[in-house]
């Protein structure tokens, strides 16, 4: 087992982190990943202009990005992640989010840092000079490290991509600047820009990463099990690891590492235990959300949790057109011949 992960005031003893998945980790999410041995979360990517033009619009104006910087008591420690190409809008932002007074805030506590989107692969994002590709541009990268950090007294982290593409992977180079602008952890994703989510990610680059820098590395990619997170650590030397695509349909994957960690039998949940958490979620979605957009974005989800199941392929149709709960549950109870 690692050494106990120190980020800011938080010490995370099995270094597991929850990533931020734009559309998936929403609070429902990152709820239950706490419930099943999370030991941090990150929010979903808030747009840092929009956040700093919304304070500015008019007080009638609906709010829209301010709720995804939403914390509950219950799902702390978490971070906010922003995304930006801007210093001064990142600057902004992060002030705001530090002092959780502005217009549409409820979040029940304080974040645990700030995390600087530099790794999203979106045509959308990207197409803005967001996300991964600062890493074209590892001086703005940097001036929006400085900018953030001397701004405020949280934690800055970051999240990154091996490079941009095959031929211009700098991510040693690239965390060294951040490290120097003042950054105080550091996430690697194994894969360049490009190459979006295949094919494998690469340890090597974590591990150089983490050779090249003295501040803490988290190692990011292909985690599906405990024995990925085993062969991450082995190979990088990593100071913690953040669950990504693992843990859609699996949230159960926390309690499987650390049941490794401490050396005892992990005992997977039956298929029951598997749909009763998938209801759960749908419902808890549904119920923060509202019915039209709760079912909306739980489909997804319940697509994951049956994956693997006998007859998931035939159930498919069935939950994607699902207009409410009680149709959901009469799918997935009929999946496992349960009622």
């Amino acid at each position: 087992m690692m050494a106990p992960l120190k980020i800011g005031a938080h010490t995370l003893p099995h270094g597991l982190l929850l990533a931020p998945m734009a559309g998936v980790s929403d609070t429902s999410f990152r709820l239950l990943c706490r419930q099943y041995g999370a030991e941090y979360t990150v929010s979903e990517m808030v747009s840092a202009k929009a956040l700093c033009f919304e304070q500015r619009s008019k007080a009638t104006a609906p709010v829209r990005t301010a709720p995804l910087a939403d914390i509950l008591q219950k799902e702390a420690p978490m971070a906010i992640q922003l995304f930006g190409s801007e210093p001064d809008f990142m600057r902004e932002a992060a002030m705001l989010l530090e002092s959780g007074s502005y217009r549409g805030a409820k979040s029940e506590c304080s974040p645990a840092a700030i995390d600087i989107n530099m790794g999203c692969p979106v045509h959308k994002v990207v197409g803005n000079n967001e996300g991964s590709a600062l890493m074209r541009d590892p001086e703005r990268a940097a001036a929006i490290v400085r900018a953030v950090k001397d701004a405020v007294k949280l934690p800055v982290t970051a999240k990154i991509r091996a490079g941009w593409d095959e031929n211009s992977k700098n991510a040693p180079e690239f965390a060294k600047r951040l490290e120097a602008a003042g950054a105080d952890l550091i996430t690697v994703h194994g894969r360049t820009r490009q190459q979006f989510y295949a094919p494998s990610s690469d340890n090597r680059v974590i591990a150089a990463v983490k050779r090249a820098v003295c501040i803490p590395v988290i190692g990011n990619g292909d985690l599906f099990c405990a024995a990925d997170v085993r062969r991450m650590r082995e190979e990088t030397e990593c100071d913690g690891v953040m669950i990504a695509r693992g843990a859609m349909g699996n949230p159960f994957l926390f309690s499987e590492i650390i049941a490794m960690d401490e050396g005892k039998p992990y005992t997977p949940p039956t298929d029951k235990e598997r749909i009763d958490t998938a209801l759960f979620h749908a419902a808890d979605m549904v119920k923060r959300k509202g019915e039209r957009m709760g079912l909306a974005e739980a489909r997804k989800h319940m697509l994951w949790y049956c994956k693997g199941l006998r007859g998931a392929a035939a159930a498919r149709e069935a939950l994607t057109h699902a207009e409410s709960l009680d149709e959901i549950r009469t799918v997935l109870y009929a999946l496992i011949g349960a009622n």
